[in-house]
This record gives structure tokens, C-alpha cells and sequence, in this order.
């Protein structure tokens, strides 16, 4: 799971999809950037997530890197400028391939932003709860069969 800070987004996606998978799935996220590389997540990402039950404070801000093409076999994006930023570190077609926008498993061939809740309230965070934890049940549901 990549956006841009991985501090709001990515940590709540990845925490939604550990939820709905068991531990034989390895879940990660990461940042197109290095805003926020060892920060804890946004506290309102931590406040909605735990609303929720899901507790994402013990997650840390990394930055993606090219050996994240050999680690994973799926990379979700947020917004189509991440997924552009993802696709600029390729090293070749097998590598792009592995690229995807998250909210294409609930809204396919859509090509939909995750709206990035940083400088926004509160509700921000839940809109974006809810449209990743529906991606994250299409995407479960296609991982485990």
C-alpha cells in the first residue's frame, strides 16, 4: 500500500487488509516520499482505525524502493500521481505489472483517487476509511480465492 506520506492513506489500508487476511499474507506500506520516514501514522488515521477496532499506532513510515518489486507481488497505490511516481522506480514490464490503483477493486477500471485527508477534518478520515475498507474486501476476497 504506497501514497505519499505514509502517515495517513497507506497505513490505514494496510491495517484494513491485515484485518481481513490471515498471517501466511505479508501486508506493508510505504511513501512515494520522505516526508515521514520512522513517523507513527497521522493521529486522526490512528483515531479511525481504532474506531473501527484496528490498531495501526506500531505501524512506522518508510519509503518505497526498488526492491519492493522482488518483496511483493501486488503494489497498491492511492491516487494516480503515486501510481506514477511507483511506475517511475519499474525496472521493467514485470515490475509495472505488479502496480495497481487500490480503489479499482471496488470501483474497477475507474481509475479513482484515494482523496488524501491530510489537510482536511476529521470526516476526511472516514471517507477514506470506508472506501479502503471496501477496496480491501473486493481485494481479500480475490486473494483468498
Amino acid at each position: 500500500m504506497v501514497c505519499l506520506g505514509n502517515i495517513c492513506r497507506s497505513p490505514l489500508a494496510q491495517g484494513i487488509l491485515e484485518s481481513k487476511l490471515d498471517e501466511n499474507y505479508m501486508v506493508d506500506s510505504a511513501a512515494t516520499s520522505n516526508y515521514h520516514i520512522g513517523s507513527k501514522p497521522d493521529p486522526r488515521s490512528i483515531a479511525i482505525a481504532k474506531e473501527f477496532g484496528l490498531d495501526i499506532s506500531n505501524q512506522r513510515g518508510r519509503q518505497f524502493k526498488v526492491e519492493d518489486f522482488d518483496t511483493f507481488d501486488y503494489i497498491y497505490a492511492m491516487d494516480n500521481s503515486n501510481y506514477e511516481n511507483i511506475i517511475k522506480c519499474a525496472r521493467n514490464p514485470k515490475d509495472i505489472s505488479k502496480v495497481k490503483l487500490i480503489l479499482n477493486e471496488s470501483h474497477p477500471n475507474q481509475n479513482l483517487d484515494v482523496p488524501d485527508p491530510y489537510y482536511g477534518g476529521d470526516s476526511g478520515f472516514l471517507d477514506v476509511y470506508n472506501l479502503l475498507n471496501n477496496a480491501c474486501d473486493s481485494l481479500a476476497k480475490k486473494l483468498k480465492g
